[in-house]
């Protein structure tokens, strides 16, 4: 069997391991909503995660709100590591449920400033539009994220929620460096989407990797090869499961060995 790499040139410079950390559930409950109740809990995981070999951790404003970054940003010194952060804005929450989508520059501009202070860095290492705001041109938006990248506040823009048109009305006006979909064993409609952005050297990060019961799979032999069905399935895609459980990640790592 042809040997799969194990990491990807996220933007063509930043070397990521493909076995990254979704930090969405480092929240309140339900709803993703308020701070983590064992904050401290929290940063113990996500260093554990460091010591395990991931330098990609995934985040977003909504995740708390805010509260995730700020968690990550106490956790790991992100300034002074090799720890790639992703982080999303274009989207708040103030109460559950409650989902605010707003993609103006001066919303993203703002949500930036913020979350660079979250997390205790001079520059975001990836900063994602979550989901495209009806009221606002896409194209708009990312010239917005352009602004903010050429002010060094972010090094590379994200996508997430889009389909291949978008993304390529994007591409017209800025770098795309990753694309955040939901995609998984199961749900696949996003096949030729993978196939697309391998192409063009950009990031396929699925959400939703365990499919749509992943407590249910837990840390099992199930989700260990759904992981690595993932990453076997394009060498572009880096992976992001997320668990509260220090030993569920600690298996969630093993998911190279069924790749082999």
């Amino acid at each position: 069997m042809t040997a799969i790499n194990r990491t990807f040139q996220l933007g063509s410079e930043l070397s990521v391991n493909r076995l990254g950390y979704g930090a969405m559930r480092l929240t309140g409950q339900p709803g993703n909503f308020g701070p983590y109740p064992q904050w401290e809990d929290g940063k113990a995981l996500l260093r554990r995660a460091v010591e395990l070999g991931v330098n990609f951790f995934d985040s977003a404003r909504s995740y708390g709100p805010e509260h995730v970054d700020r968690l990550i940003g106490e956790a790991i010194d992100l300034q002074n590591s090799q720890t790639v952060i992703a982080t999303k804005g274009g989207i708040d929450k103030p109460a559950p449920g409650n989902i605010q989508v707003d993609g103006s520059a001066a919303t993203l501009t703002r949500q930036i400033d913020d979350a660079l202070k979250n997390l205790r860095v001079d520059r975001i290492d990836l900063f994602q539009l979550h989901r495209i705001d009806p009221n606002t041109p896409l194209e708009a938006s990312v010239a917005a994220l352009q602004k903010a990248q050429a002010a060094g506040k972010i090094r590379f823009i994200g996508l997430s929620n889009v389909n291949r048109a978008q993304l390529d009305r994007a591409l017209s006006v800025a770098p795309i460096a990753s694309i955040q979909n939901r995609f998984n064993q199961a749900e696949q409609e996003q096949n030729s989407l993978v196939d697309y952005t391998a192409e063009k050297g950009i990031a396929f990060i699925p959400y939703g990797p365990l499919g749509a019961n992943p407590m249910k799979k837990g840390a099992t032999l199930p989700a260990q090869g759904a992981l690595a069905w993932l990453l076997m399935r394009s060498p572009n895609i880096i992976v992001i499961p997320g668990t509260t459980s220090i030993a569920h990640l600690e298996e969630n790592m093993t998911a190279w060995d069924f790749t082999e």
